[in-house]
């Protein structure tokens, strides 16, 4: 599944992370021209990586099992 900007808000807290200069720069340059935030951004990302993650352990586990049932 591609990564896809989506524009829903969700209930949030505040946390202060730091980003190389040439991350925001690229970030920033992607975002020209949307309604897109900085914040929203990264939001999605974060979430996209999380399941990205997610769809790869299941993958792992099923590869596991599969070699442990030959």
């Amino acid at each position: 599944m591609a990564f896809q900007l989506k524009f829903e808000k969700k209930e949030t807290e505040n946390k202060t992370i730091r980003f190389p200069v040439s991350v925001i720069n690229e970030i920033e340059k992607v975002l020209e021209g949307t309604e897109i935030t900085f914040s929203r951004f990264v939001i999605q990302a974060c979430e996209y990586a999380l399941e990205d993650l997610a769809t790869a352990e299941k993958i792992k586990k099923k590869e596991k099992e599969s070699t442990v049932k030959n």
